[in-house]
């Protein structure tokens, strides 16, 4: 019962980085977002994540590389598209070539066997997740859309002053501009991640997280996730190392009436943030 308790509050601290219990996390495509409602009728963005063929591929251990980690690998790539060196690599751990490849430190007993595939299932439908991913470029930007900068006044003696950054510098002392000033330059295209997105559902049978919120990156980039560093919040139990039970295949009719998704659980009472606690509708 304790084991099961500890899972019901966000522990004090981030159990992924304790000494022990550490998993692995998944590689995933970002498909594009869509509004998903509740049994509440309210409605929230999400995001779908496909894990596409996500496989372990290598595995290192502290006795040959001094540390403990697993590379993943996502997608399936066009043998022609894949040099020696990689088919090689490849080959060796008898995995088929990906198009992305990250690796995952972990502990000791969370290590997993080379072709050992990371499922939707990985994931628990309510706990919070961090998602990694490169954002969109945006070219090169002025202050007032890189920085929010208020520019000049509209009126009143401005010349070709509206959108400038003003002042950059000082006088003779120090007779330069400081390092990390905010100035125009190029946005976008940067290591961002969104943490604490809260997994709304997940389709076992595509491989597909429903994730709310924004996740940095264009449609059909390559995202990382992981549980949440600040604290994962599972509501129940999750697989440990990962999901490895066989997933039954879901009949037409369950795939049309979308029977086999599993969805996050919800509060027995509406609590809608829309609605007002004694809205008859």
């Amino acid at each position: 019962l304790g084991q099961q308790l500890r899972f019901l509050k966000r522990p004090p601290v981030n159990t992924s980085q304790l000494p022990e219990g550490r998993r692995v996390g998944a590689l995933a495509m970002k498909v594009g977002m869509l509004p998903v409602w509740d049994k509440w009728g309210e409605r929230h963005p999400a995001t779908v994540l496909h894990l596409d063929e996500c496989q372990v591929v290598q595995v290192k251990t502290e006795e040959n590389n001094g540390y403990y980690s697993m590379q993943l690998g996502v997608g399936e790539a066009k043998p022609s598209r894949v040099n020696i060196s990689s088919q090689g690599h490849f080959d060796k751990f008898g995995v088929k070539p990906k198009r992305k490849l990250m690796e995952f430190r972990v502990t000791p007993d969370a290590l997993l066997s080379p072709g050992t595939k990371i499922s939707a299932m990985h994931f628990v439908p309510g706990q919070l997740v961090d998602v990694c991913g490169v954002s969109k470029g945006k070219g090169f930007a002025g202050v007032m859309k890189r920085w929010n900068f208020g520019g000049g006044r509209a009126t009143h003696g401005n010349s070709l002053a509206h959108r400038i950054p003003g002042s950059t510098g000082c006088r003779q002392d120090p007779g330069r501009v400081f390092k990390n000033k905010k100035m125009p330059g190029r946005m976008g295209g940067e290591k961002i991640t969104a943490q604490n997105l809260f997994i709304l559902k997940i389709d076992p049978i595509r491989d597909l997280l429903y994730v709310k919120g924004a996740v940095p990156g264009s449609n059909g980039t390559f995202v990382r996730i992981v549980d949440a560093v600040k604290g994962p919040f599972y509501p129940s139990p999750p697989p440990f190392p990962t999901y490895l039970e066989p997933i039954p295949k879901a009949t037409p009719e369950a795939v049309k009436n979308q029977e086999y998704q599993v969805f996050a659980p919800m509060a027995a009472t509406d609590v809608g943030i829309f609605k007002a606690p004694d809205d008859p509708y």
